[in-house]
């Protein structure tokens, strides 16, 4: 079977105005996937059109803004398509006005590339990098990377927690199953061992971390709201059947505060 290229997608006549850009991450603390999946365009957008020391681009060129989909497998995702208006005359900042290309923002968010990056330079001319592009998939929707991975691979923030509680592959696999969580901070460390096994079982519990922060815990309310937002993260350690009797998941969080130490160097008190 023959590949599909990006541009049997798209079908630009003239790809000499084109050029792509690769949008990479910069450091551990921001992650183009992650800007994309809590709506925070603005960043991306401003790396679609962002002078180094040099002119980066020209007036009524077009832009194609890809970022990392998944490393291993050198895939990218589409996330803006635009046409420069207006030079700023910006160096090592944002350097143009756009306005968005219709044709294309259709493709925003759902369209799936694969191509090997070689080289450092992030803004190709699309003529020359164009038939290296393969189209792996295009979404039914935009991407969210908001399914549930399953209980054993959960691992999220606050900032995650409070967004995919929302959502409904979440909300359906947490509030079918009782079970033993931890809450690790970031900064510090330190742990938390907790259950559920109330009303809405696990999603019940974590939904009550997203609306306080704390959930009623009086050593976390003494962190407060900021820090348990910026640090906090939350996984789980084992699940139960929604019949299985209370006292059961009880005794098990007591066996993780116990061998994870919770009580003696986290925050658990009893």
């Amino acid at each position: 079977m023959s590949k599909i290229m990006l541009n049997d997608i798209l079908r630009i006549g003239n790809l000499s105005n084109f050029k792509i850009r690769f949008i990479l991450q910069v450091d551990d603390n921001w992650t183009p996937i992650e800007e994309f999946k809590n709506g925070n365009m603005s960043k991306l957008i401003d790396g679609c059109y962002w002078n180094f020391t040099k002119r980066t681009l020209n007036l009524n060129e077009r832009i194609l803004g890809f970022i990392p989909f998944d490393k291993s497998n050198n895939t990218w995702l589409l996330v803006h398509t635009g046409k420069v208006v207006k030079d700023l005359d910006v160096r090592n900042g944002v350097g143009y006005g756009y306005e968005e290309i219709k044709d294309f923002s259709k493709y925003c968010g759902r369209l799936i590339i694969r191509y090997k990056n070689r080289v450092q330079t992030v803004v190709r001319k699309a003529e020359t990098v164009i038939d290296d592009c393969e189209v792996v998939k295009i979404l039914p929707e935009v991407f969210d990377g908001d399914i549930f991975p399953g209980y054993e691979n959960v691992d999220i923030s606050w900032k995650e927690l409070s967004r995919v509680i929302k959502k409904e592959s979440w909300r359906t696999a947490l509030q079918n199953q009782k079970g033993v969580y931890l809450i690790t901070d970031t900064k510090n460390r330190k742990r938390y061992v907790g259950s559920a096994y109330g009303k809405d079982m696990l999603l019940g519990r974590w939904m009550e971390y997203v609306k306080n922060c704390d959930g009623g815990n009086v050593k976390l309310k003494k962190l407060g709201s900021d820090h348990i937002k910026k640090y906090f993260r939350y996984s789980i350690l084992e699940i139960f059947k929604s019949t299985i009797a209370d006292e059961v998941i009880i005794k098990r969080e007591s066996w993780w505060k116990k061998v994870l130490l919770t009580r003696e160097f986290g925050y658990n008190e009893n």
